[in-house]
């Protein structure tokens, strides 16, 4: 039916990304990128094994399905799932004694650093260069000028900037 594995791929992946989605929305140890690249293996060895040459894409989209989450249910099984309160292998030192006391600030730190890139990742070009300008300290007037904008402009800018702030400060644990 498909020529080449990239025709498959492209017609499929939607599909197939839709899939690995829901199933890691049960399984929240895998990554979806995870559960899709497994899922583009199986769909490579079934492809130049010849399996595929007659399935619908229906056909393929619920064999991927399935085998996705025989995946699952075989990797879930062979996990070894420790407490952070017992003792590792005869040692006398806990998981939890490794852990720093100031861990929930680190991941508070990660988790504002993040999502500071993500608001940042999210400006435009002209947004990003009215930011660093006005974070050297440039006026409204003094920024426009340097654009050649109006200050007008820039007004709306900095309005549209700080929308996508908005959900950085009200974030938990935001400081200025």
């Amino acid at each position: 039916m498909y020529k080449n594995f990239e025709e498959m791929l492209k017609k499929l992946s939607p599909g197939l990304r839709g899939i690995t989605h829901k199933l890691n929305g049960h399984f929240t140890f895998f990554n979806d990128d995870d559960l899709f690249q497994e899922a583009l293996a199986h769909l490579w060895m079934a492809f130049t094994g010849g399996d595929l040459s007659d399935k619908t894409d229906s056909y393929i989209l619920q064999g991927c399905y399935f085998y996705l989450k025989n995946y699952i249910r075989t990797t879930a099984d062979k996990a070894a799932l420790t407490s952070l309160n017992e003792f590792p292998e005869n040692d006398s030192v806990s998981l939890e004694d490794l852990i720093p006391d100031n861990s929930q600030n680190i991941a508070k730190e990660i988790d504002e650093k993040l999502l500071r890139e993500s608001v940042v990742e999210s400006l435009d070009t002209r947004e990003r260069e009215v930011l660093k300008l006005a974070y050297d300290g440039l006026t409204v007037r003094e920024i426009g000028k340097r654009l050649n904008i109006s200050h007008v402009m820039v007004v709306k800018i900095r309005s549209r900037i700080k929308g996508k702030i908005k959900p950085l400060k009200d974030s938990p644990g935001y400081q200025n």
